[in-house]
């Protein structure tokens, strides 16, 4: 029990604002006898500086950084939000809607482990490019049946909303993950379904553990097969970039169907785009598609012999031979996906003859 509140603790460091630090009366008091606003920056896009003498179109200012004065067009200024808004977790509440606090803000809450800040009905994302304890079974419990303003800003959160909004209005709902590459599509896109999976099975699944299956899927391996369709997606249409270790290579329309009740009943997955020329050549530093390092490095002694399989360097198409991604082992990925295979109901024939 008393791991469990420290885990969720450590969680929480992830999610919540610390407020006693953001609303100091002293704080505010300096923030107004300063007349702080933000000019450009070359280092830092801009920064912060004290209001000192308006002259015509322009301002004298003093930098905050290092107190030196310099004269900055008028039109360069943008205004500065009372430090009250600190952190806020939704930006379309700022006084001063501006791109200088708009990025101060996401940059503030990203160095105290806050990745996701609402913008009105957008959910911002900062990739942490590392793993963080928010999104466990228990913290999916948290944001279950709760409004979005009633918890700190989360993929959960929204994905919730969207579950709510079509159980109550009886409408379809999208959820569309966009950024550039790296910006975290694809783990996002995989919270959502983690999400799904649990909130709109659990209940059913709970209450049917009793009753034998009448057919030949076991209750719970639908959710089971949403969520190992993603491995076996990525092992063909992902690759490593110089920007990503795991960038997908092809875009993905992924329909999941509910019943009346709110439960899952089937899925569909649409692709498109996918990018063919990485099967042939890549550029310095890249790889192809996961799955012939996975194939090369993971299958056994007779697979290998039975697909004529050889060594990295007799194959044209893999334009830089064998290249690691740092922290991850090519061999244990290539299990996952073929377990995800048998959960998907692959045959071992149809298993063997796409690997062949």
């Amino acid at each position: 029990m008393a791991a469990r509140v420290a885990q969720r603790d450590t969680a929480e460091r992830y999610l919540f604002v610390d407020r006693d630090s953001v609303g100091n009366p002293a704080t505010q008091a300096d923030w107004t006898a300063k007349r702080l606003v933000w000019v450009p920056s070359e280092r830092h896009g801009f920064e912060a500086a004290s209001l000192r003498d308006e002259r015509g179109d322009e301002v004298l200012v003093e930098l905050a950084e290092n107190g030196r004065q310099v004269l900055v067009p008028k039109h360069e200024v943008q205004k500065m939000n009372p430090p009250k808004f600190s952190k806020v977790e939704d930006m379309a509440e700022l006084t001063c809607l501006n791109e200088a606090s708009v990025l101060h803000n996401l940059k503030d809450r990203y160095y105290s482990g806050l990745i996701y800040t609402y913008s009105g009905l957008f959910c911002v994302v900062i990739n942490p490019y590392k793993n963080l304890p928010i999104y466990t079974e228990q913290i999916v419990e948290m944001y279950r049946g709760k409004k979005r303003h009633e918890m700190p800003p989360h993929i959960y959160a929204i994905s919730e909303a969207a579950y709510r909004s079509m159980l109550q209005d009886r409408e379809d709902q999208s959820i569309l993950c966009t950024g550039e590459s790296g910006a975290g599509k694809t783990e996002n896109t995989k919270k959502v379904i983690q999400y799904l999976a649990h909130v709109a099975s659990s209940h059913k699944a709970r209450k049917e553990q009793s009753v034998p299956s009448s057919g030949p899927v076991s209750y719970g391996e639908l959710e089971r097969q949403l969520l190992q369709a993603n491995p076996i997606l990525e092992a063909f249409g992902n690759a490593k970039t110089v920007k990503n270790d795991n960038s997908s290579r092809f875009g993905k329309f992924i329909r999941i169907n509910f019943d009346v009740a709110g439960y899952i009943v089937g899925a569909n997955i649409e692709t498109y785009l996918l990018e063919k020329s990485r099967a042939i050549r890549q550029a310095k530093d890249e790889r192809t598609f996961h799955i012939f390092y996975q194939l090369l490095v993971g299958a056994g002694e007779n697979t290998k012999a039975e697909l004529l399989l050889e060594p990295f360097n007799q194959y044209r198409f893999l334009s830089n031979g064998f290249l690691p991604i740092p922290g991850q082992q090519d061999k244990e990925i290539f299990q996952e996906t073929m377990e995800s295979m048998r959960i998907m109901g692959f045959s071992p024939e149809e298993i063997h003859s796409m690997l062949r």
